[in-house]
């Protein structure tokens, strides 16, 4: 039987003809994100944010606005109070007082769920999280880092494996990737917890595989078609390696898309994080890292040898009777 292909084997896009498009539409998004960051900013979760926030099933849907006051009558502070996947599943979150300390946060947790309890009969309490403000700082420190590190590892090894104009073209790219991610979650306003930043590690990593493979094909083909221009070249690099990109970030979609619709409630700032990634990484894999390498000055001549010696200049061949050289 013969296997079907997403990409035929003499595909030929040109995707220089849009790459005007292309750097026009990667400015707005990045602009679009930095601004709503600038104005918007996150929606921290505890985990960041520090503070109580508890996760309730009622028998029926609740009132928020009632609910809202009568959690605030605690002397709590202003809740957040919303939906969580349903309307009988409630998330109720409130900020941390300064120098709050461990005791007054689990205070504030069990006098929430008493008011939740005497108020809403048949009630049921499904999680409590409390992190106090040392806590959300070392939090908020470590995921900082962990993106930072990560992203500064993928460029070094780039550039070590490639050259330095490789590795500076996978750190924009990534950079480009981060901060449109960065401003989706900005626009949704969905929680940026820990699970968000495992989703942007988990782009990092994912973008290195596609970008390290795009690469390589590209080093090969400045290897072996040395007269060709460089833009046509990337143009035929890019084709090349088309297949394994839509059939491999297919079928990561896919699972994605079916985590989204069916998974937990729980992850869902991961699953969402990843499938935005997953697309915004796919684009800027090909207008972005790849075609970045021109004004860079990548050409024809940048894997030749700085003083390549020939056999000519060496002179000729002079072998013993055994095979050994002279």
């Amino acid at each position: 039987m013969r296997l079907m292909k997403l990409v035929p084997d003499n595909t030929n896009i040109d995707f220089l003809r849009w790459k005007l498009f292309a750097v026009v539409t990667s400015l707005l998004l990045v602009g679009a994100s930095i601004f709503c960051l600038a104005t918007r900013g996150l929606n921290l979760g505890v985990d960041f944010a520090g503070g109580q926030m508890v996760q309730v099933t009622f028998a029926q849907p609740p009132q928020l606005d009632e609910l809202r006051t009568r959690i605030g009558a605690l002397g709590v502070g202003d809740p957040t109070i919303q939906e969580f996947g349903s309307p009988t599943t409630i998330s109720i979150r409130v900020p941390r007082a300064q120098d709050e300390t461990v005791e007054q946060a689990n205070a504030i947790a069990a006098s929430i769920r008493g008011s939740i309890a005497q108020n809403y009969p048949g009630s049921r309490i499904d999680s409590v999280e409390t992190v106090t403000g040392k806590i959300s700082e070392e939090f908020a420190w470590d995921g900082a880092l962990s993106v930072l590190l990560a992203m500064l590892g993928v460029a070094a090894y780039i550039w070590i494996r490639f050259e330095w104009q490789f590795g500076l073209g996978g750190l924009v790219s990534l950079t480009h990737d981060f901060i449109i991610v960065m401003g989706f979650y900005s626009l949704t306003q969905i929680d940026f917890s820990l699970n968000a930043v495992a989703a942007l590690l988990t782009l990092i990593g994912y973008s290195l595989n596609d970008t390290v493979v795009v690469y390589d094909r590209i080093r090969e083909n400045l290897r072996k078609y040395r007269k060709m221009a460089i833009e046509p070249l990337l143009n035929l690099s890019v084709n090349e390696t088309l297949s394994r990109t839509i059939n491999t970030n297919g079928a990561v979609l896919v699972a994605i898309t079916a985590l989204l619709l069916l998974g937990p409630d729980v992850i869902y700032d991961l699953t969402i994080g990843i499938f935005v990634g997953v697309i915004i990484g796919t684009y800027s894999s090909i207008y972005v890292a790849r075609f970045l390498l021109v004004p860079l000055g990548v050409g024809p001549d940048s894997f030749v040898p700085k003083d390549p010696i020939s056999r000519a200049a060496r002179g000729p061949r002079n072998e013993t009777d055994d095979g050994a050289r002279v």
